[in-house]
C-alpha cells in the first residue's frame, strides 16, 4: 500500500499547480483521501478532503474558493488544483487515505484518523 504525491515546485505567486496523489497496491474508490500541509516551523495542517462514497468535498476556510480536490477512479489518483497561490501556501503537501468508519462527522480534518500516507511534495510560492 503506497501513496505518491506529486506535482509540487516552485511557482510565483497567483500560480495554478495541481497535485497528484496516486496510490498502488490498494484501489482509493474505497478511501476518502485527505490533504494536509506542513510549512517550515509549523505543525501540519488539514487542507482538504474528498469522500469515497459521494465524493463530496471539504475545505479548510483558508483555502476555499481557490483549491479544488477531486478524483479520477479509473486512474486511481486524486487531484488537488491550487489557484491564485500566495506565499502563505508554500509548505509540503501530503496526501492521506483512510477507509474506515469514524465515529463524528469531522474526523477528516483530524490527521492522526487516517492510515496511509504519501511523502509530501514541496510548493514554493515566491516571485
Amino acid at each position: 500500500v503506497q501513496l505518491q504525491a506529486s506535482g509540487g515546485g516552485s511557482v510565483q505567486p497567483g500560480g495554478s499547480p495541481r497535485l497528484s496523489c496516486a496510490a498502488s497496491g490498494f484501489t482509493l474508490d474505497y478511501y476518502a483521501i485527505g490533504w494536509f500541509r506542513q510549512a517550515p516551523g509549523k505543525e501540519r495542517e488539514w487542507v482538504s478532503c474528498i469522500s469515497s462514497s459521494d465524493g463530496r468535498t471539504y475545505y479548510a476556510d483558508s483555502v476555499k474558493g481557490r483549491f479544488t480536490v477531486s478524483r479520477d477512479n479509473a486512474k486511481n489518483t486524486v487531484y488537488l488544483q491550487m489557484n491564485s497561490l500566495k506565499p502563505e501556501d508554500t509548505a509540503v503537501y501530503f496526501c492521506a487515505a483512510d477507509g474506515s468508519a469514524h465515529a463524528y462527522s469531522t474526523w477528516y480534518k483530524v490527521r492522526y484518523e487516517y492510515a496511509y500516507w504519501g511523502q509530501g511534495t514541496l510548493v514554493t510560492v515566491s516571485s
